[in-house]
């Protein structure tokens, strides 16, 4: 493959490379290259290229035996034995000696910018086809915390390839009309930040459950962003009226929520993480400063306005340094694209009950039916059409289950990734929300 390059780092592309890098890491270069003028940070890296993956997949014949393991799922093969075939023969045929070779000298290069050796990453998955108008792939693939060295960086390389093929992101591909193999992935390696030892969470620059454009919602949890992507956490939550950030005069921090934050992401002893309780003092302390908020919203609105529509970023704050980073921006698709002109109100006509379970609201909808508590999709005959589902997390098997049951999906999560995971509920009735130019007080 003369001539083509393998491994870029992130200043020298933008977005207009997504089928080159991905979604997720042509948006990483769009803010390297084009917004550390506006003073918003993000952590340095490096992306693997489509044509990288290309070459994988040509080596020794795997794209044929991809094509036929596709062509035994179309003929009546489980999802699950083909996912499972795929990345087993994935993981199976070596990384190309070329890509090995330009990622452990960027990696290199990355060490010596950084002033250390072996400098601890992120190391995420980024399809060719994510975050388009039309679908979202986001979460479909892995991602890879505190990986540190060139033999673990390429493992985590590696299996990022792989996990192309999660069961859960062929059936997504199946149900939208991707031709799998026109479906390249890039991997992003990027500085982590140490949020271990402080804060992350997600940043949207709308309100995520009603669509309100004047307001940023900003959530918060204690060690990395993980816990609050996934859904495993209650975190702060700060709202932010967009108006009122314009005038330096004014303090434009409305609402200001702490949630329980009952367990964080922290590096584990040999790389990777792990999950452990938060501290009493760490449960009722706020993650964020006002001026940390300010900050944040400001560069979310930065953003906003280069892309010119409402977006859904990931930010972390390193705890050795104080410094804030913006790690991930998506363009928002959900409210987003909801008519603007709609409003939908949803209200309790009878007296209500004793309640009996409480979690995290994840949407404005009201339901009522027979309740049916279930961990797995293997006992989902139970739940009827009308039925009210608990369970902890909504797995995305589980949910891709009941959509093909053909029940309807009320509820969008509060989270970055919409088809990641869906929240638990907190109540039939979330807590009513008020936006108005009032609430932004002179600070």
């Amino acid at each position: 493959m003369a001539g083509t390059r393998r491994v870029i780092p992130f200043a020298e592309f933008g977005r207009q490379e997504v089928g080159s890098v991905g979604g997720k890491n042509a948006s990483l270069g769009e803010m390297t290259a084009h917004l550390a003028d506006a003073a918003v940070r993000v952590p340095p890296g490096f992306a693997t290229t489509a044509d990288a993956y290309g070459e994988l997949l040509d080596g020794h014949g795997l794209r044929g035996r991809i094509e036929e393991q596709i062509a035994r799922l179309h003929e009546g093969a489980a999802l699950d034995e083909v996912g499972a075939a795929i990345r087993s023969m994935t993981l199976a045929e070596p990384l190309p000696t070329g890509l090995r070779a330009e990622i452990v000298s960027a990696y290199e290069q990355l060490g010596r910018d950084e002033g250390r050796e072996d400098p601890e990453v992120a190391v995420r998955s980024s399809a060719t086809a994510e975050d388009l108008p039309e679908a979202s792939f986001a979460g479909q693939q892995e991602t890879y915390l505190n990986v540190r060295g060139t033999a673990r960086l390429l493992e985590a390389v590696h299996r990022c390839y792989a996990s192309l093929y999660t069961d859960r992101a062929i059936d997504y591909r199946e149900l939208m009309g991707f031709d799998h193999l026109q479906v390249a992935l890039s991997v992003g390696v990027q500085i982590m930040v140490r949020s271990d030892l402080a804060g992350a969470g997600v940043i949207f620059t709308l309100d995520p459950e009603s669509g309100f454009p004047e307001v940023i919602v900003i959530s918060a949890a204690c060690g990395l962003g993980e816990t609050v992507v996934s859904g495993q956490v209650d975190p702060d939550e700060y709202t932010v009226f967009k108006p009122s950030l314009k005038d330096p005069g004014l303090n434009p921090l409305i609402d200001v929520r702490v949630g329980a934050k009952r367990r964080k992401a922290v590096y584990a002893e040999h790389g990777l993480t792990r999950t452990v309780d938060t501290t009493a003092e760490e449960r009722s302390q706020r993650v964020l400063t006002d001026a940390e908020v300010r900050l944040l919203a400001d560069w979310a609105l930065t953003v906003e306005g280069h892309y010119g529509c409402p977006m859904d970023l990931e930010w972390a704050k390193d705890g050795l340094t104080g410094d804030l980073w913006i790690v991930q921006a998506r363009p928002e698709t959900v409210q987003s694209r909801r008519a603007a002109s709609t409003l939908r109100r949803c209200r309790l006509t009878a007296m209500p009950g004793t309640p009996l379970l409480a979690g995290i609201a994840v949407g404005e909808a009201i339901g009522s039916g027979p309740v049916v508590v279930m961990d797995s999709p293997v006992d989902l005959e139970r739940l009827p059409s009308d039925g009210v589902l608990v369970t902890g997390i909504t797995d995305p098997g589980l949910g891709n289950t009941i959509m093909k049951r053909g029940l309807r999906h009320r509820h969008r999560p509060r989270g970055p990734h919409v088809p990641r995971r869906d929240r638990q509920p907190r109540t039939r009735r979330p807590r009513r929300r008020r936006h108005r130019p009032c609430d932004a007080h002179p600070a």
